[in-house]
C-alpha cells in the first residue's frame, strides 16, 4: 500500500512544472488518502 501511494506521489510531482502545481497535487493527494481512512 505505501508503495503505490509512493509511486502515484512521485509520478504526480514529476509531472508538475511549478511550485504552486506541486503544492496543490499534493493537497490533492492528502485529501485522496484522508478520503480512504
Amino acid at each position: 500500500m505505501k508503495t503505490i501511494i509512493a509511486v502515484i506521489l512521485l509520478t504526480t510531482l514529476a509531472s508538475c512544472g511549478t511550485v504552486a502545481g506541486v503544492g496543490e497535487d499534493i493537497t490533492g493527494a492528502s485529501r485522496t488518502v484522508q478520503g480512504w481512512l
